[in-house]
């Protein structure tokens, strides 16, 4: 069983809104989630409040073998978690 990082649009048509969730990947992305870790908002004008993670449980999900997507570890990096 491999569990993911990715992303979960719940943004309304042209207003994208992303939640970073753990998932296990055998689900899709609107399927059962094991955790929330933060929150991804590309179209804010704050440029502070663009990704919020709950940085200590990133990096246990990490040590446990949790796997990222591409665009989660781009957003992992710039918000300072190593991978």
């Amino acid at each position: 069983m491999s569990v993911k990082i990715r992303l979960k649009r719940i943004g309304s048509s042209k207003k994208p809104y992303y939640r970073i969730v753990v998932i296990d990947s055998r689900f899709s992305g609107k399927g059962r989630r094991t955790e929330d870790l933060g929150t991804y908002n590309p179209r804010s004008e704050d440029a502070n409040n663009v990704v919020n993670f709950k940085k200590e449980a990133a990096e246990q999900w990490l040590k446990k073998g949790a796997i990222p997507s591409v665009s989660v570890a781009t957003l992992m990096e710039k918000a300072g978690i190593k991978l």
